[in-house]
C-alpha cells in the first residue's frame, strides 16, 4: 500500500491526497505534524486516513465551511437539523482512520457559552456540524486517534457494516448538549474496545432509526468491551420508541461515572414520530450486560415505556457483576400497553441514599439472584 502525503497543511490538500489514493485503487494518507484547518473531508473505498502524533485536523469555527451531506438515501434524517460533517464517507468500503493524532472540531466555539459552569450551553440558531458520519460502510477502522470537541454528534455511523472501533479517546465539553459520543444507529457486527469516551451528551447510543412509516431498520450484533465512560446525560443508550429493531448487543468490562445516567433505555411519549402519529414501534431483545461499575448522581440502570407507548418488544436483557453506588434506585417501569419481559439480574451490590433500591412496574417477568441493596433511606 502506497503512501501519499498531503503537499499543505490545510483540509483541501488532505482530500486532493485522499481522491489520488482512491484513484490509485488505494493507499494511505498520511499527514505530517501540524494543524490542518479543514471543512468537509469526503473519505472513499480503500483508502486509510492516518493521522500520526503531532498532527491535528482541526475543523472550521463556522457552519457555512461544511458540506451539506446529500445522499438520496438520506432522506428523512437529519439529527439537530444538520447535514454537515468535517469527516464523511458515503457507501465506501475498506476504510480507515488510525493514529495517535487529533481530530478538533473547536465545539465551544459553536454555542453561546455565556450561562454557569454547571448548565449546557445556550443552543445556537445555526446547524453544527458533526464530526464524523459514514453512511452504507462496509469494512471500518477508527483505531487510536483523538476526537475532541465535536460541534454535534461526534460519531454518526448509519446502516455501517462490519465496523471496529479501538482504542479511540472522545472528549467533549460537557457544557456541550448533542456531543454524543457513538451513535451506532441500523448497523451490523459493530466492536468496541478499550476506549475512553466524555461527554456533555450521551456516550454510547444504540439505535434503530426508520426513515418511513413502513421503512425496516436493524441495528444488531453490537459488541463493547473495555471502555470507561463519563457524561452528563447518559453512559449507554438504546433505543427510541419509534426506532424499529434493535437485537444481540453485548456490554462488558464497563466503567460509568458522571452526572447521568448509567444505562437509559428510555421510551417517553415525547420521544414518538409526530410526524407519523407513532404509537411506538420498537422491538429491544437478547442484550447483555456484564462487568459493570457504575458510581452516578442519577439512575445506574433505567428501563422505561411512558403510558400511551405501545411498542412492540421490550425484554431479554440480563445484567450481571455490577458494582453501583447511585443517588436514584434502579428503575424499571413499563405501562399496561408495554410490560417489560424477562429481566434477569445476578450478583448486583447497589448502595443507595434513598428509601428504594429498585423500582418496579409492569414487568412480566424479573428474575433477582444475588442482590445486595444498601439503602440508606434517606432522600437527598
Amino acid at each position: 500500500m502506497s503512501d501519499f502525503i498531503p503537499k499543505e497543511k490545510n483540509g483541501s490538500a488532505v482530500q486532493t491526497a485522499i481522491d489520488a489514493a482512491h484513484a490509485a485503487g488505494g493507499g494511505r494518507v498520511v499527514l505530517e505534524p501540524g494543524i490542518y484547518l479543514s471543512g468537509t473531508i469526503y473519505l472513499k473505498s480503500n483508502v486509510e486516513l492516518h493521522i500520526p502524533a503531532g498532527a491535528k485536523i482541526q475543523g472550521f469555527d463556522t457552519p457555512d465551511k461544511y458540506d451539506d451531506i446529500s445522499d438520496p438515501d438520506l432522506v428523512n434524517i437529519a439529527p439537530e437539523g444538520s447535514r454537515k460533517v468535517l469527516l464523511a464517507a458515503l457507501h465506501a468500503e475498506n476504510i480507515a482512520v488510525t493514529g495517535q493524532g487529533e481530530i478538533d472540531g473547536q465545539g465551544p466555539k459553536f454555542y453561546d457559552t455565556n450561562v454557569p459552569s454547571t448548565s449546557f450551553f445556550a443552543k445556537p440558531p445555526h446547524p453544527r456540524p458533526r464530526m464524523v458520519q459514514f453512511f452504507g460502510c462496509r469494512n471500518v477502522k477508527f483505531e487510536d486517534v483523538s476526537f475532541t470537541d465535536s460541534p454535534g454528534w461526534t460519531f454518526y455511523l448509519l446502516n455501517c457494516e462490519d465496523v471496529h472501533v479501538h482504542r479511540i479517546r472522545v472528549t467533549g465539553c460537557q457544557q456541550m448538549i448533542n456531543n454524543d459520543g457513538l451513535d451506532i444507529v441500523s448497523c451490523k457486527r459493530v466492536t468496541v474496545s478499550d476506549s475512553f469516551f466524555r461527554t456533555g451528551d450521551d456516550c454510547l447510543i444504540v439505535r434503530a432509526i426508520r426513515k418511513f412509516p413502513d421503512d425496516h431498520a436493524v441495528c444488531e450484533d453490537v459488541t463493547v468491551t473495555n471502555c470507561v465512560l463519563d457524561s452528563w446525560c447518559q453512559g449507554i443508550r438504546i433505543g427510541c420508541p419509534s426506532d424499529d429493531t434493535i437485537r444481540r448487543c453485548a456490554f462488558s468490562n464497563i466503567t460509568f461515572k458522571g452526572r447521568g445516567n448509567g444505562i437509559n433505555i428510555d421510551n417517553p411519549v415525547r420521544y414518538l414520530s409526530k410526524k407519523w402519529n407513532d404509537t411506538g414501534f420498537l422491538d429491544l431483545r437478547d442484550l447483555v450486560f456484564t462487568n459493570f461499575v457504575i458510581e452516578t448522581e442519577r439512575c445506574p440502570i433505567r428501563i422505561y415505556a411512558e403510558k400511551g407507548v405501545k411498542l412492540k418488544y421490550i425484554g431479554g436483557m440480563t445484567f450481571s457483576n455490577f458494582r453501583i453506588r447511585s443517588k436514584q434506585p434502579i428503575k424499571l417501569q413499563g405501562n399496561p400497553e408495554t410490560a417489560i419481559d424477562k429481566l434477569r439480574f445476578s450478583e448486583i451490590t447497589l448502595e443507595t441514599p434513598g428509601s428504594q433500591a429498585i423500582v418496579s412496574e409492569f414487568v412480566r417477568k424479573l428474575d433477582l439472584n444475588q442482590i445486595e441493596l444498601i439503602s440508606e433511606g434517606k432522600e437527598e
